[in-house]
């Protein structure tokens, strides 16, 4: 008797072999790995449920030794990548896996800055946030070829790395937009006081459930770094999550009442910043700087601006209180001038340079 499957998997017959898929009514099937007692096969069903794409594989081609596709082959089985979260695992894969479609049959040994820059960097020259990723993973693999003996030296290391557009703080006009468009209440407005006050990216809320609330603060564990946060909530975000309707496990969910995936949480986002009017180059990961700079406005102090932002250096915390304290002392200084000019007592009055002025009149 056949294993009886999960909710909306189904068998199919192709050419004589069984293939398992995932479907919804008369919606897309999403192949699954044939074995429904696998771990990988909980892994896929998963991700189908809640609509996210499963990681992808490692390409599966025998690469010839001492080439680039070697040596990916051989950082995949090495610790130092079993040991990533499986978000970051999917990030790279992704990378990796570029890499060497483009790159795998060239030597490991052959590697110069030259052809580094010429030939892997260049193709993303109009693309300098590819750009940087790549050069990012190239180096973690030179740093894996080094420890297992097919490099000496690292030849990207005169290389520079690609200058991207940091994505910036909301300003404070733009933060009226989005609030004036989405009063407290709307989805939009509760997922845009989570982001802001907690300072949480996507990939954190969009799944961030009521359970984390406790009454006079958030806990979570941020999926980038793996570092618990547990920060205060303030009077605006307290509104928006008293306001808030309380009918699913998670806070924030689709039109059908299912959590959202990071790119549609991220395309929600989107569609109500242009609502609000704001400028394509304002992002939703920009609210998490924005209560950075907001923080050190305050003077709140860097060690403090970690744990709130779960920084994992005490470097990143201090780029926020640098700038305020940079905005700060200009307006301070001009202020001070300004104080200096209007108590200044000139020393000669225009038009009696050399006079003694006689003021006439009944003295007292």
């Amino acid at each position: 008797m056949p294993r009886k499957l999960p909710p909306n998997v189904e068998r199919n017959q192709v050419k004589g072999h069984t293939y398992l898929s995932f479907r919804i009514g008369k919606g897309p099937r999403i192949r699954l790995p044939s074995d429904p007692t696998s771990q990988e096969f909980r892994d896929a069903y998963a991700a189908a449920m809640t609509g996210d794409k499963p990681a992808p594989r490692a390409l599966l081609t025998v690469d010839k030794e001492g080439t680039i596709g070697a040596l990916i082959a051989s950082y995949m089985a090495s610790g130092a990548f079993r040991q990533l979260r499986d978000t970051s695992k999917t990030g790279y894969m992704s990378r990796l896996n570029a890499i060497r479609q483009d790159h795998g049959h060239r030597a490991v040994k052959g590697l110069t800055r030259e052809r580094i820059s010429t030939v892997v960097m260049q193709p993303f020259a109009d693309r300098p946030a590819s750009a940087l990723d790549t050069l990012k993973k190239l180096r973690i693999l030179i740093r894996h070829a080094i420890e297992i003996g097919w490099l000496k030296h690292d030849p990207s290391a005169e290389i520079k790395r690609p200058k991207t557009k940091e994505i910036r703080a909301w300003t404070d006009a733009e933060l009226f937009a989005f609030e004036r468009r989405w009063p407290i209440g709307t989805k939009q407005r509760t997922a845009y006081a989570l982001m802001l006050n907690v300072g949480a990216a996507r990939t954190d809320v969009h799944r961030m459930t009521w359970a984390q609330i406790d009454i006079d603060s958030i806990e979570y564990t941020r999926r980038k770094t793996g570092v618990a946060v547990d920060i205060g909530i303030g009077t605006e975000l307290r509104a928006a999550l008293d306001a808030a309707p309380r009918e699913h496990v998670t806070i924030i969910n689709t039109e059908f009442g299912r959590p959202f995936t990071i790119g549609g949480f991220g395309n929600f986002m989107r569609d109500a910043m242009t609502a609000a009017g704001l400028p394509m180059d304002c992002k939703p990961h920009g609210l998490r700087k924005t209560l950075g700079r907001l923080l050190a406005d305050a003077g709140v102090t860097a060690h403090d601006i970690m744990a709130i932002l779960g920084h994992t250096t005490l470097q990143q915390a201090e780029n926020y209180t640098r700038e305020a304290n940079k905005k700060a002392g200009g307006k301070r200084g001009i202020t001070q001038l300004n104080d200096h000019k209007a108590n200044r007592t000139p020393q000669t009055v225009s038009g009696s340079l050399g006079k003694i002025r006689i003021i006439k009149g009944k003295s007292t």
